[in-house]
């Protein structure tokens, strides 16, 4: 379980994370990055950012661009949290996939099932 001050870094690092995606997909359009959850490890060296993509076919080459420009993003981080930390903490992303898998369910709930009453009931 995370502790107090782990919660509130990752509460920034969300905030400030989102921020980032939120102006370097500005230029993409019909494109949208948001960060669901963080977490970071108990030393506050890495952080572990679950992200959430629209449209969710682009995923994998979204998340490929963002391992890519991982040091930029990075730099970015730092400068927006350099007033709270010290050290800005290794990033790693990975796909929230969530939101795919309630839009499963929903359409399985809502697909019509058949009724063993009605098929035999004589």
């Amino acid at each position: 379980m995370q502790e107090t001050r782990q919660n509130k870094i990752a509460r920034l690092l969300q905030k400030e994370l989102s921020i980032i995606f939120q102006e370097q997909t500005r230029a993409m359009h019909g494109v949208m990055v948001s960060v669901t959850r963080t977490k970071i490890s108990p030393d506050l060296s890495i952080c572990t950012a679950y992200l959430s993509i629209f449209p969710s076919e682009r995923g994998e080459e979204l998340l490929q661009n963002i391992e890519l420009n991982l040091k930029s993003i990075r730099y970015a981080l730092g400068q927006r949290v350099r007033n709270q930390l010290r050290i800005v903490p290794e990033l790693r992303f990975f796909l929230d996939d969530s939101l795919d898998y309630i839009d499963r369910i929903d359409e399985l709930l809502k697909r019509p099932t058949p009724n063993p009453s009605q098929n035999g009931g004589e």
